[in-house]
């Protein structure tokens, strides 16, 4: 996994709307990027209301969110209508940008294991470093987390 000091691994990705969006788009701009498994889950819709609920904050704090998870552009732009989400979320349907960011782990279920996405977060200074990392982010906790880091990095 990055590591909190480590450059933030460039991509471009498509959004909700296919629109390409590139990381080296938000230089000089703080950019949360949060990492979840798939869309519609209980979990993952827990968090991404979160992170809508709280917009203002992270604009205060002068921060972009991008939300990442394997799924199709088509489903996070059903994702993003029947929630409201008001931010970015950006398919990585070969999980690479995940495997780049480390966080396309081993899982299991049931004694079943499987490949998957590690909830986790990531926040980027405006010159592309990495500055802090939750690495197993909880889906109820996830924004205060963030906003606490972000505060702290002033």
């Amino acid at each position: 996994m990055i590591e909190t000091g480590a450059r933030a691994p460039k991509f471009t990705l498509e959004n909700q709307d296919g629109e390409k969006v590139a990381l080296s788009g938000f230089a000089g701009k703080t950019v949360v990027l949060y990492f979840y498994p798939k869309a519609d889950t209980s979990g993952c819709t827990v968090q991404a209301c979160g992170v809508r609920d709280r917009k203002s904050d992270y604009e205060a704090a002068g921060a972009v969110v991008l939300g990442v998870s394997p799924d199709s552009p088509g489903k996070l732009a059903k994702f993003r209508d029947k929630y409201s989400l008001n931010f970015q979320l950006l398919a990585d349907p070969d999980h690479k940008v995940a495997e780049k960011y480390g966080v396309w782990v081993e899982k299991s279920m049931y004694g079943n294991k499987y490949m998957g996405v590690q909830r986790s977060t990531f926040i980027i200074d405006g010159k592309g470093k990495v500055v802090h990392v939750i690495p197993k982010a909880t889906p109820k906790t996830h924004d205060d987390q963030v906003l606490k880091a972000l505060s702290a990095l002033g």
